[in-house]
């Protein structure tokens, strides 16, 4: 793993950081294949809107020098690439630092291939998360405590991915991923009006259904008509596509996730 600060190597952060006094600041997770930043289009929106909803000004430039730096290295890129923002250093307490946000770029090198489908089993987590604060709603922030709790309930179960409700009884997404949802040959997604992370390859298959007409309705979805999900699977920048075979121990149907992959071409995505 390399490190990198505003553009320059570093191997450690410091203690003023508010990253990790406060969790203040913002991330994405995004794939990188020769030198391509995978939807790198939609991870600069994200990152961009968090400025704006977080307030925050972030020069994100330092992510392209940073990997231009890397590519000097390495000449070809691959593997997961974590961006994270932060407010950088400040005094105790609660208010705002007057400059500019720290850009890190954390590159991890691995193998990678194109995009399929994988199978998965999977089920409904006990444990809730809250309703989030209507302008914090859909950020990827630094304040990640209730995944941690959810992906430790998920492994404890052996699940791969799992279904998260809120406190209000609505499935919301994944541990780490939204999901889509089949009912009654139609297509849902989870609207993620009160919580929720708005993931960029959620908004790839989002936009990818449209141009080919397919319907996805999306709504509040409840705990309630778990029985009358068919088909379900999960989506994150690093994975397109987790098919659920099982669900609380009831078997799913994964040809419509296999055909909608194929409709989609969800193994082309650059």
């Amino acid at each position: 793993m390399q490190a990198f600060k505003n553009a320059q190597e570093v191997h450690h952060v410091s203690l003023l950081d508010r990253a990790f006094h406060y969790g203040d600041g913002c991330f994405t997770t995004a794939r990188i294949q020769n030198n391509q930043l995978v939807l790198k289009n939609r991870h600069w929106t994200r990152l961009q809107q968090a400025c704006q909803q977080l307030l925050l000004q972030a020069d994100l430039d330092f992510i392209q020098q940073s990997l231009d730096y890397l590519q000097q290295q390495h000449a070809v890129l691959n593997g997961t690439l974590k961006i994270v923002l932060s407010r950088g250093e400040g005094n105790r307490g609660y208010a705002l630092p007057d400059h500019p946000a720290d850009v890190y770029v954390f590159y991890y090198p691995q193998l990678v291939a194109n995009f399929q489908p994988e199978a998965i089993v999977s089920g409904v987590l006990q444990q809730r998360i809250g309703i989030t604060m209507p302008s914090l709603v859909g950020v990827k922030t630094l304040n990640r405590l209730e995944q941690v709790m959810l992906k430790q309930e998920a492994e404890q179960q052996g699940w791969g991915e799992a279904l998260v409700a809120d406190v209000q009884d609505r499935i919301v997404e994944g541990v780490s991923s939204n999901c889509f949802i089949r009912q009654n040959n139609t297509w849902i997604i989870p609207e993620l009006r009160y919580n929720g992370v708005h993931g960029v390859m959620r908004a790839e298959i989002l936009a990818r259904m449209q141009v080919q007409g397919i319907l996805c309705e999306q709504r509040c979805v409840t705990l309630d008509e778990l029985p009358q999900i068919d088909s379900l699977f999960f989506c994150n920048a690093l994975s397109p596509m987790k098919m659920v075979t099982q669900l609380n121990d009831r078997a799913l149907d994964i040809q419509p996730c296999q055909e909608l992959f194929q409709i989609l071409q969800l193994d082309q995505i650059d």
